[in-house]
């Protein structure tokens, strides 16, 4: 275990002890793929203490970790907040991505774990937020790339909860995750290979390091640096044996 995973791990343990102490809900800011698979692992040990996870909609990748004590009498909710980005005028806009919108906010010097999940709608962006950094963004994300923006906090009911999937059609020799994520970001399976066993790659936001694993109906994978895809179902076999599969890929 390096230094970085030590740290978080001890972190980890401080929270689920003050919330234990203290009888009052703990919570971690934003949290990655590896960071829950670690949490996740370490759940066998969060005795008296319960711990659930939430990134402000179901399909949330970045998620925030609660450590609720068994003796908790008080009602709570996940410190996080949704807003909205919405471009100031219709001329001379730029087509703005995920990169560009994630680039404007690092920029404002706030750590990656303040923010969770952006989601892009046509013109429009919608990201989460810890609820301390809310009224930051509303007044300082003002600007995208050369694109004047208005941010401001809006309502669970105005949030678009399902990330946009786009349907995949692909023939693979077989439905391992090497030859399926290949497919997935029009790839090949050499270049996929280093991704797996360098523990890049997750199915279900599990750390997973066989490129070997089949993936089942209904399995969510997801690729650092190359996005994330749902294993639909297997459609039918070729002449030759392939597997014709059906995937989505997140936008």
């Amino acid at each position: 275990m390096n230094k970085t995973d030590t740290f978080f791990k001890n972190r980890i343990e401080d929270l689920k002890n003050m919330a234990f102490q203290r009888d009052i809900v703990m919570f971690t800011e934003f949290l990655d793929l590896h960071q829950l698979h670690m949490i996740q692992n370490l759940g066998q040990d969060f005795s008296g203490v319960a711990m659930e996870t939430s990134g402000g909609y179901e399909c949330a990748e970045r998620q925030m970790a609660a450590f609720i004590p068994d003796a908790l009498f008080y009602e709570w909710d996940y410190p996080i907040t949704c807003l909205k980005i919405t471009k100031d005028t219709k001329k001379f806009q730029e087509n703005l991505s995920h990169r560009d919108y994630l680039g404007a906010m690092i920029h404002l010097g706030v750590d990656r774990s303040v923010i969770g999940d952006i989601l892009i709608r046509g013109e429009d962006a919608w990201f989460f937020c810890v609820d301390s950094m809310a009224d930051f963004f509303v007044q300082e994300l003002v600007k995208v790339r050369h694109t004047a923006v208005h941010t401001q906090i809006v309502s669970q009911a105005e949030t678009p909860l399902e990330p946009v999937r786009e349907p995949v059609q692909a023939t693979v020799s077989s439905v391992r995750l090497d030859a399926v994520a290949a497919a997935a970001f029009s790839s090949s399976r050499t270049k996929m290979l280093p991704l797996i066993q360098g523990g890049q790659v997750y199915v279900n936001s599990v750390l997973t390091v066989s490129n070997a694993y089949t993936l089942k109906e209904g399995d969510i994978v997801s690729v650092r640096g190359k996005g994330k895809f749902c294993f639909r179902q297997v459609l039918s076999l070729t002449k030759k044996g392939k597997h014709r599969v059906l995937l989505e890929r997140y936008q």
